[in-house]
């Protein structure tokens, strides 16, 4: 049987297990590790790039994760249109691969930042969202020390364009401001596309917020969305 999503395995990965979990126990999914060394992805139909601290995150969040054997066959999946989804640390490795554009810099607090946030849905209309069936935002945890996304006014603008902000953090009645911003992320980026729309970056990590035992379920709609898309 073809594995339906494959999540890459780093040193220093700690969410590939939670991933792993989610999409097999909970979503029922077919999924199957994918080592850095390796090459070959399987036959996955979907790419996950886990959260975690690739390689101990030397020199810059995902800057050596980019480099491993694995990256080869996953940009060379994504530029033929594969579908790939990086969380937190997978964000910031699929930054480094440039499959999505910008940077993250460390928090404006300049300390991690661990706990339940919401976010905004800016863009229903993707492979990732499609089953999101609610207008109230989504309440997802957030894990990292560099989520702090930017990129110039040029890249902003194009994002804007294209519709590509798929997630912004906001308060649990979808407003906006610094007070429900963990990062500083500019214009309270949470989550972004590439143009072709089959590779997503976000920053909350919905694997975690899966199993019903944990009393919330939000991550499923994100899941869910992508397995009717591969089905």
């Amino acid at each position: 049987m073809k594995s339906k999503f494959g999540v890459v395995v780093f040193p220093g990965s700690n969410c590939d297990h939670d991933a792993y979990y989610s999409l097999k126990k909970i979503m029922k999914a077919d999924v199957t590790f994918l080592w850095h060394k390796d090459r070959d992805l399987q036959d996955s139909k979907v790419i996950i790039l886990p959260g975690g601290f690739a390689y101990g995150d030397y020199l810059r969040c995902g800057a050596i994760a980019r480099f491993s054997p694995i990256m080869n066959s996953v940009i060379e999946f994504a530029n033929k249109g594969g579908i790939v989804f990086g969380i937190c640390n997978g964000f910031q490795v699929l930054l480094e691969a440039g499959l999505l554009p910008g940077v993250m810099i460390r928090n404006k607090s300049l300390q991690f930042a661990g706990k339940d946030i919401y976010v905004s849905v800016k863009n229903k209309n993707t492979i990732f969202t499609k089953e999101i069936n609610t207008d109230q935002p989504l309440k997802i945890p957030v894990a990292h020390g560099e989520g702090n996304y930017f990129a110039d006014d040029d890249t902003l603008k194009s994002l804007q364009d294209n519709n590509q902000i798929v997630f912004q953090y906001s308060s649990k009645d979808g407003k906006f401001g610094d007070e429900f911003n963990p990062n500083g992320s500019i214009l309270d980026i949470a989550g972004i596309i590439n143009k072709n729309g089959n590779v997503l970056g976000m920053m909350p990590h919905p694997e975690r917020v899966c199993d019903p035992v944990l009393r919330n379920t939000d991550g499923q709609m994100i899941f869910g969305s992508i397995l009717s898309s591969v089905n």
